[in-house]
């Protein structure tokens, strides 16, 4: 079959580059958005073009949590002197990042533990002012892989006058080619690089190839 498909490719091949160039482009950009939504949809239900399952993520550590109150300097986002910061009932992850309750923004936040510039003795009367547990925003949900990748912001589409793509562009193309590949790449600027299983995010599977001759098809035999 894989043969016969080649064989029938190649004419479809031809039967494209004797069209005109507005007929050419207008079909192109029709095969286009067909294998996009294809492989928005594979990539979706987490699977390569071959079938098989993308590897699952790493189960993350659980974090610590509970640890009491915490004070720091840390920098200031417009660049000034480091504001001090009283945390209570802080979280320790991964990535080395401290989460917790900010008691002067009201909120929780996460400060990177490479940043902090200097640790500060707790005021008294936030010590052993924990806060109980800490939860999460978005709960422990998991949500699938490449979500936002797959999109139609990030995954794009474009056509000249002999051929299309479907692709990824920018720094997205740099992240999507670490998974596409099984590269090595660092989760967080501070971390070490670790290796990515490979997920194959693009790649055409005979269904595709199938469909983007059923385009060509019903485009013929629509005059």
């Amino acid at each position: 079959m894989t043969d016969e498909l080649a064989e029938i490719e190649q004419l479809a091949g031809t039967i494209l580059r004797s069209l005109s160039s507005g007929p050419r482009r207008a079909l192109m950009r029709r095969m286009a958005r067909e294998l996009a939504i294809s492989q928005r949809e594979r990539i979706t239900a987490q699977r390569q073009p071959d079938g098989s399952a993308f590897e699952k993520r790493r189960d993350k550590a659980p974090p610590v949590s509970g640890r009491g109150a915490a004070c720091f300097l840390y920098p200031s986002g417009g660049g000034g002197e480091p504001r001090r910061v009283i945390m209570k009932s802080f979280t320790w992850g991964t990535g080395h990042m401290l989460t917790g309750f900010d008691i002067e923004a009201g909120g929780i936040r996460s400060f990177e533990f490479g940043k902090i510039v200097k640790w500060l003795p707790v005021p008294e009367e936030h010590r052993n002012a924990g806060g109980g547990r800490l939860r999460r925003r978005g709960g422990l949900r998991r949500r699938a892989m490449f979500r936002r990748l797959a999109s139609s912001r990030f995954l794009k589409t474009g056509t000249d006058d002999q051929s299309f793509w479907v692709g990824f562009t920018g720094k997205v193309s740099q992240i999507a080619d670490v998974h596409q590949h099984g590269l090595r790449d660092k989760p967080s600027l501070r971390a070490k690089a670790v290796p990515y299983p490979k997920r194959e995010l693009l790649g055409a599977t005979p269904r595709d190839r199938e469909r983007l001759l059923d385009v060509l098809y019903e485009h013929l035999a629509g005059g």
